[in-house]
């Protein structure tokens, strides 16, 4: 089983519309209300593609209670963590030309009291031998210190279970110490983490290498339409996908990380599978995820032969 958390999930709401004019009423031709949060999007994915998975969540109010049910709907375990304050309602406003507008709410703030329950939930109920991975995934709501996710590591380290850590800005840097087993950082959170910009595939590669210098056993580094890419002990690959259309880039990077481990989160193998499901979700509406009907991974290419001097665009 694999085990996602997220300490501030999301309901997502979805408007497609021909053009969005500010000031004025506009009308959408479709909308769509998804579970939403990056550790969310990842159990939905991999439920999607025949695993078995969990999402470990705080929940407070009406939106909460909605998530729960969409959740269960889709047949992932919940264990939901109360809390005092609403969950949060996130909006996507996609055009005709298929500009996206993303306004996402900051959701609740956590007290001490729930920060607490949260970790317990994890450490009573997900680490034991059937936990194949604990996915631990997005920002930190408020009340949340930066070591959060690194004392959450620690602990779920010391009991066996490997980590894969999807997050940015100082909760990153401050996880890395405790050694996750793989970080997913997009291009932008990466040239973050190591406080520069990345201009060519070879940066990037760079700028993981320094990132596993400080901890990370891995670093699955999503460069956008320019592919992904891994860096580990065991080497180096680069890989591309191909995409006809761009629907909707919500979620896309969630689903290549539930591609990633459910392929066993390690090796070229796992990168491919990461880029198929990536490619698949950005051509679905909202943050829908792909299902195996989606996949094309006849059409990925991974290589040893990395392209150093390629501009990202």
């Amino acid at each position: 089983m694999i085990v996602t958390i997220t300490p501030n999930p999301s309901l997502d709401r979805t408007y497609e519309l021909p053009d969005l004019a500010r000031g004025e009423v506009n009308r959408a031709t479709t909308d769509r209300v998804d579970p939403g949060g990056k550790g969310v999007n990842v159990a939905r994915a991999l439920t999607a593609a025949g695993h078995r998975a969990a999402a470990v969540l705080p929940l407070g109010g009406f939106s909460g209670l909605l998530l729960s049910d969409l959740l269960l709907r889709q047949g992932i375990e919940v264990a939901s963590v109360p809390v005092r304050g609403e969950t949060r309602i996130n909006v996507s406003i996609v055009e005709g030309d298929h500009t996206l507008t993303k306004i996402n709410a900051p959701g609740p703030e956590l007290s001490a009291e729930e920060s607490a329950a949260l970790l317990a939930t994890v450490r009573r109920d997900y680490t034991g031998p059937d936990v194949d991975w604990l996915a631990c995934c997005g920002s930190l709501p408020r009340g949340l210190d930066p070591d959060w996710y690194a004392d959450l590591v620690a602990q779920v380290h010391s009991g066996g279970a490997r980590i894969a850590l999807d997050t940015s800005g100082p909760a990153l840097l401050a996880a890395l110490r405790a050694r996750p087993d793989v970080v997913k950082p997009n291009r932008e959170e990466l040239a973050e983490a190591v406080g520069r910009q990345l201009t060519t595939v070879g940066e990037a590669v760079a700028a993981a290498e320094e990132l596993r210098e400080r901890g990370a056993q891995q670093v699955l580094a999503s460069l956008g339409a320019d592919g992904m890419l891994l860096v580990s002990a065991e080497g180096t690959w680069y890989g591309t996908a191909p995409v006809a259309t761009v629907r909707s880039d919500v979620g896309a990077g969630d689903a290549s990380l539930a591609g990633f481990l459910g392929t066993g989160g390690t090796g070229p193998k796992a990168l491919a599978a990461a880029l198929a499901h990536g490619a698949a979700a950005v051509q679905l509406p909202g943050s829908a995820m792909p299902t195996p009907a989606d996949l094309a991974p006849d059409a990925v290419t991974v290589t040893t032969d990395i392209p150093h001097t390629r501009p990202l665009a």
